[in-house]
């Protein structure tokens, strides 16, 4: 007869639509070594199948790469690939990309003792497969509800990249210029050449994030985030 370890039985696992608070879907993930990536949105357990390439994989490395350019050239700000952000009782995500300024900068959000991100921040980035996705629905409602002052979600098969950003506690659609840009209202410089990003023209979006860098406000912004 085998003998179970007791953590096996006394823990249950975490299941795909259980109902919990933070700090139960905590005790279940950490139980569970082996899982890889389980969020809490509203009180629900979401633990999504396996990524595609096109459809999730290089959209996100995209993403990434427009991000990291942002913050090697701001210094004050710091940038997270699918941390857990412990957002409420009942929400502790892992976005795809968190966009922070430092907490010693003034950020809103902070670093926990065991190095988890506590509160919201300033920026989210999520890739959705379409305009269903759970992204658009009951995570938007939550972080708008947190504070997130702006939410990106990129619909791949939709073609689409929705930006928000936060007036008097509701999400609003950031305006693409007539260039084709959109322009962060919270992060000075950092710009979006949508149609180039959505096509996948990495060269014309960096070049544009470099311009967005070489701008006034964005240089006021360094020198703001240094004298905080």
């Amino acid at each position: 007869m085998v003998k179970i370890p007791s953590q096996h039985w006394t823990i249950p696992p975490l299941e795909n639509g259980d109902r919990l608070n933070r700090y139960e879907f905590e005790r279940r993930y950490n139980a569970m070594p082996s899982l890889k990536k389980a969020e809490l949105i509203e009180g629900i357990v979401y633990m999504p199948a396996a990524l595609r390439f096109k459809s999730h994989g290089q959209p996100h490395g995209w993403i990434m790469t427009w991000l990291g350019n942002y913050e090697a050239m701001t210094p004050g700000v710091a940038l997270g690939v699918e941390p857990t952000v412990r957002l409420d009782l009942d929400n502790e995500p892992q976005p795809d990309a968190v966009l922070l300024i430092d907490e010693e900068a003034g950020g809103q959000a902070r670093l926990s003792e065991d190095d988890y991100i506590e509160g919201a921040p300033e920026l989210v980035v999520e890739i959705a497969a379409s305009s269903v996705a759970i992204d658009l629905h009951a995570k938007k409602q939550a972080y708008r509800r947190n504070g997130v002052k702006e939410y990106i979600v990129w619909q791949v098969l939709d073609q689409t990249i929705s930006w928000f950003y936060l007036e008097k506690g509701e999400y609003l659609d950031l305006p693409v210029d007539p260039d084709g840009t959109i322009r962060s209202r919270v992060f000075p410089g950092l710009w979006l050449a949508v149609e180039e990003l959505l096509v996948g023209n990495m060269q014309r979006v960096l070049a544009v994030l470099q311009e967005g860098g070489q701008s006034p406000e964005h240089a006021a912004f360094v020198q703001k985030l240094a004298s905080d």
